[in-house]
């Protein structure tokens, strides 16, 4: 479990942030540009949130109660005022209460959710899989041909088809479906269960 200190500052956010997965993001507000600075000084996480209501900008927004600790893993200063992040999803994590600091920044006191507990391989497991490392390929290759030499990756390493949280949680940032939908699936605690429903997704839509 990491430590977390009594009070956790939080990122609201109109996205849904999984462990393992990849956030860019580009800072501009002061309350944000001095929560990153604390936590890159403090070598600590943040957590990001989906937004139940309110905006990502002016007051505090209500976030919904299951986020995802995120990791600063590389950062950049392009011009004064404006930070861009790379970060990585790690632990999950249950709000029990908050509380909005003066500048509008939001905290709050949380419980972490134990890690996604992988089951044996099945064949639907195999079968995500396997059409998940297709889906990636193809999404890297695009971003390769866009961008060049200087593309980021959209995924972290390492790579863990073997993992049922893993491929599940890849794939329910991949598909279209509602942030509403993408927040109950990370709320999910059985990663089996999460994989059975990203399954029957992708039979639906006959992607496999």
């Amino acid at each position: 479990m990491p430590h977390i200190a009594s009070w956790l500052p939080l990122f609201p956010l109109k996205t849904v942030l999984f462990p393992a997965g990849v956030l860019p993001l580009k800072v501009f507000e002061a309350r944000y540009i001095d929560m990153v600075r604390d936590c890159m000084k403090n070598n600590a996480p943040f957590g990001v949130v989906l937004i139940k209501s309110g905006q990502e900008v002016g007051p505090a927004a209500e976030p919904e109660t299951v986020g995802t600790l995120a990791r600063i893993m590389q950062w950049d200063m392009p011009s004064l005022g404006v930070m861009l992040l790379r970060t990585q999803g790690e632990q999950r994590f249950r709000i029990r209460d908050t509380r909005v600091l003066a500048d509008n920044r939001l905290e709050a006191q949380v419980d972490m959710i134990a890690p996604d507990a992988d089951a044996p391989v099945t064949a639907m497991h195999v079968n995500c899989a396997r059409a998940l490392k297709i889906v990636m390929d193809d999404i890297e290759a695009k971003g390769q041909a866009q961008h060049g030499e200087p593309f980021d990756s959209l995924f972290a390493h390492p790579l863990q088809f073997e993992s049922t949280g893993w491929v599940a949680n890849r794939w329910c940032e991949i598909l279209p479906i509602p942030l509403k939908a993408r927040q109950k699936l990370l709320e999910l605690e059985d990663a089996q269960t999460r994989l059975s429903i990203v399954h029957q997704y992708l039979q639906q839509h006959q992607i496999i």
